[in-house]
């Protein structure tokens, strides 16, 4: 295997080069929020390694459900039949909590040429207490990270799925499917392919996204938001009762527009110090077009209205906890109560 980049990032990387070159590797950790690619960079390294006419024979999947050590250690060491290789697939499985750990050692730092090993996570959580068998992995795979991508990465990757389709798409279009969507590749694939069936034009228009694409909640709450910083307190009204609609508990509401009131404070600190966009992005983990828009709405209200709002929240969430069968009307006073604040703003 070739010298591999050090850092999560740089794995993913390696991996790319690796397929490029049609020189797959021994250990590859496949983890990440992003399960597309996760999925995508995966069926990539199947079509390397196997063949169609062997594949049955020389594909191993491992889940936990039906791993062990010694299972692991079978296909490992079992060559592969009419074939240059074999691929083993161990599905969230967590390694630090076997036994065997020697053994297990052992096996990862001298996997034999025949052999490509994979494991995938969605959340990789290695216990590096456990440091002979976290310096085996670390030393022996390829650590390939999928983080969400970027917005202009995004932008750019819906334009050439919509064109695919036959479509057009404007990048504010793209902007606005982001917002509706969130960041999810699977999401969003998903939601082109609707509104590619669903449109009779060459172009896409905004139309066409409401019309089919069911929106996240992050994104009605900030509707919501963005309709008390307006003072169009009937829209936001009718956005929680979208909201309702879409979510029958009433506790992820809530936490969603406190999450956003939280942004929308630290968005007014930073205007008034003068900061930029970034510096929300960074601070609070989001996407730059987000952060636009949150430091947007922060200029339409003031440091206390948003002081107030977060408290609101908290006192919120609190009776809720404590409440049975009250939450609907909870939901309306808590939004009721940051409407008369925006309108004293």
């Amino acid at each position: 295997m070739a010298k591999k980049p050090s850092g999560a990032s740089a794995g993913a990387e390696q991996l790319k080069s690796d397929l490029k070159a049609k020189e797959p590797g021994r250990f590859y950790v496949l983890y990440g929020e992003e399960d597309y690619l996760r999925r995508y960079y995966l069926e990539q390294l199947k079509k390397l390694v196997l063949d169609d006419l062997t594949a049955d024979f020389n594909f191993h999947r491992l889940n936990a459900e039906t791993f062990s050590v010694e299972r692991l250690t079978d296909c490992v060491e079992s060559l592969p039949m009419m074939a240059e290789r074999s691929l083993i697939l161990v599905e969230d499985v967590d390694l630090f909590a076997q036994g065997e750990t020697e053994r297990l050692c052992e096996l990862l730092s001298d996997l034999p040429e025949h052999c490509c090993l994979v494991l995938t996570y969605d959340d990789f959580k290695p216990d590096k207490r456990k440091k002979k068998l976290w310096d085996a992995i670390e030393k022996n795979a390829v650590l390939a990270e999928f983080r969400y991508q970027t917005e202009s990465d995004l932008r750019a990757w819906i334009r050439r799925h919509f064109e695919h389709e036959k479509k057009s798409i404007s990048p504010e279009l793209c902007g606005y499917l982001l917002q509706q969507c969130g960041l999810s590749m699977t999401r969003l694939d998903a939601e082109i392919g609707k509104i590619a069936a669903y449109s009779g034009a060459d172009a896409i228009v905004r139309a066409d996204i409401d019309a089919v694409v069911e929106p996240t909640l992050d994104a009605v709450v900030f509707q919501l938001t963005d309709a008390l910083a307006l003072r169009r307190f009937d829209d936001a009204l009718e956005r929680l009762h979208a909201l309702l609609k879409m979510q029958n508990d009433a506790i992820p509401i809530v936490a969603a527009i406190g999450s956003q009131m939280r942004r929308l404070y630290a968005a007014k600190i930073l205007q008034n110090e003068g900061k930029p966009a970034e510096e929300l992005a960074q601070l609070c983990g989001i996407q730059p077009f987000a952060a636009t828009k949150t430091m947007g709405q922060a200029r339409r209200v003031s440091e206390r209205f948003c002081r107030k709002a977060v408290l609101l929240c908290c006192e919120t969430d609190v009776q809720l906890k404590s409440t049975y069968g009250e939450e609907e009307r909870l939901v309306e006073l808590l939004i009721l109560q940051l409407a008369e604040e925006a309108r004293n703003d």
